[in-house]
């Protein structure tokens, strides 16, 4: 699916950095891939999260 891609400049608190990053190395994703990947989990559009039952 071709879609057009924005960049944003985004500010996290160090600790939710840290986390984001752990969850992408352990999940073999880039940050930016796993920042995405969580947006669309939670709006409904992306398939569900290993960790969630």
């Amino acid at each position: 699916m071709d879609h057009e891609e924005v960049r944003i400049t985004l500010r996290l608190p160090a600790d939710l950095h840290a986390w984001l990053a752990s969850k992408a190395k352990r999940d073999r994703r880039s940050l930016n891939s796993e920042i995405v990947h969580r947006l669309e989990v939670g709006r409904g559009d992306g398939p569900g999260d290993r960790q969630t039952p």
